[in-house]
């Protein structure tokens, strides 16, 4: 059994210590405020020990084995299988996410950690012809060096191993820096994971701290070579300043404003319930969530009809309760900012045919009618469970409404057909778009990542391994060069 009480230190160089910082991290209970456990924080000296470590255990990593690696790496999936129940409760007590949640993000995790594990299997080098008679050029695929990884509160399990695994596997040492509000499931529980599976000391390290205690220590220090970061825009915009000032490659998954878009002759039942799941999955807290709702003329009335009885519907109150569909958001500032969006798009025109209480850090699911893009809730991202319905009436005025936007994440567009779907999702500016489907997709397989303000960067299979590799030219000249002096 998974004993979340041993999972409240730092783990750096294969120990588990107290961070040397004087000041405590309390880790709560979103629902009930209930403190779960206390951490030492980590200090400048704890990030600098962690990079250290990681460097210096990548030259052991890649001694070993590709087959071996593969094995290492694979075990981490078995632990995982073998403590699912023990870190689905992780996930809800520590995030507030409901069963269903913690059930899709344990098996994104296991994907992504059985993709990762092919790649010491995957780093090919080529051999190519040369301009000089007798020479052979070599391109050596090789790890780009430490990976610092800053995991967000969402999804911390799966957006953390997303970078994690990928980087192991490719060759590198990895530093996670947790969220503050998750550091169990986005910092100390990978870690033990990772230690159990095998991996050597030192090659993956976990910090929990804040950026008050540490600054901008953790972008700025000379050993990693690639910072990946997934969060705020905001944040994601100051972390790739600080990273390209000091030669560090950014790696960014930012925020998200997606359209869900049903066309005249969409399934409206169908697109109903794929627009509930796209939008109010773990309190709309996922960077796809489906944030504007957009919906043609000739059906608006019955769709928004439907959908307000649907989200009606929609259990909200304790994670742990198995038919609860909407638990707490991650804090109360949270659940503020979501007051304060709804209460300022009422004013700016727009409809609350659902309007939800606000107590604490639970917030019942709002709907917002007759939203436009002048409005903030069109502009900003509501991290929370609360949507803008919009109305269009050509396939073109949807196309611009759905631009209107500084995100490019993710998308869904509605239509009976499917060639349709496929020719207006060309035209919208995101990275992923889905016909008939949710907006919150990913697989392992798949090129990850947005457009715009959304982030820079591909992960996902081939991708990963190319953002966390680099190419060295090596070449042979198997005679002698004729020189002109």
């Amino acid at each position: 059994m998974l004993d979340i009480q041993l999972l409240n230190k730092q783990f750096i160089a294969g120990k588990w210590i107290d961070g040397q910082s004087s000041k405590t991290l309390k880790d709560l209970n979103p629902y009930n405020g209930e403190l779960i456990t206390e951490f030492k924080m980590a200090s400048t000296d704890d990030v600098d020990q962690a990079y250290q470590a990681a460097q210096d255990a990548m030259e052991e990593w890649n001694q070993i084995n590709a087959y071996k690696q593969r094995d290492i790496l694979e075990n981490a999936v078995k632990y995982i299988e073998e403590h699912e129940e023990d870190i689905a409760n992780i996930i809800i007590d520590e995030l507030g996410g409901t069963r269903l949640k913690a059930a899709f993000e344990i098996g994104l995790v296991k994907n992504m950690i059985k993709e990762a594990a092919t790649f010491p299997l995957k780093k090919e080098g080529k051999i190519l012809p040369s301009v000089e008679d007798g020479k052979e050029n070599r391109l050596y695929r090789l790890p780009a060096g430490v990976v610092g990884v800053i995991s967000p509160f969402n999804f911390p399990f799966f957006l953390s191993i997303k970078s994690i695994a990928p980087a192991l596997g490719a060759g590198n040492g990895v530093v996670l820096k947790a969220h503050e509000e998750t550091p169990i499931v986005g910092g100390t529980l990978i870690a033990k994971i990772f230690e159990e599976a095998g991996v050597p000391k030192g090659l993956f390290n976990v910090i929990v701290t804040d950026i008050k205690e540490i600054g901008d220590s953790f972008v700025e220090h000379t050993i990693p070579r690639i910072i990946s970061f997934t969060g705020s825009t905001a944040v994601g915009r100051h972390i790739a300043q600080v990273a390209a000032k000091n030669f560090k490659k950014p790696l960014l998954e930012l925020g998200g404003n997606s359209a869900f878009i049903v066309l005249d002759d969409a399934d409206i039942d169908y697109a109903v319930n794929a627009a509930a799941f796209s939008r109010f999955t773990h309190q709309g807290q996922i960077c796809m969530s489906a944030n504007r709702v957009m919906v043609h003329e000739s059906i608006y009335d019955e769709f928004v009809s439907k959908f307000k009885e649907k989200i009606a519907s929609l259990k909200t109150g304790d994670p742990r309760d198995p038919d609860t569909v909407i638990g707490p958001v991650v804090n109360e500032g949270a659940a503020q900012n979501l007051e304060r969006l709804i209460e300022k798009g009422i004013e700016q025109g727009a409809t609350a045919v659902l309007k939800g209480n606000i107590s604490g850090n639970m917030v019942e699911p709002t709907i917002l009618a007759d939203v436009t893009t002048d409005m903030d809730v069109a502009q900003e991202e509501m991290f929370g469970p609360v949507v803008g319905v919009m109305k269009f009436k050509t396939d073109e005025e949807a196309i611009q409404i759905a631009n209107d936007a500084q995100f490019g994440l993710s998308g869904a567009v509605h239509t009976a057909d499917g060639e349709r779907g496929v020719q207006l999702a060309k035209q919208v500016q995101t990275g992923m778009i889905h016909v008939n489907d949710i907006t919150i997709n990913d697989e392992p397989i798949v090129a990850f990542g947005g457009e715009k303000q959304s982030g820079i960067g591909r992960l996902n299979g081939e991708w990963s391994l190319e953002e966390f590799t680099t190419l060295k030219w090596i070449s042979i000249n198997h005679g002698q060069r004729q020189l002109p002096y």
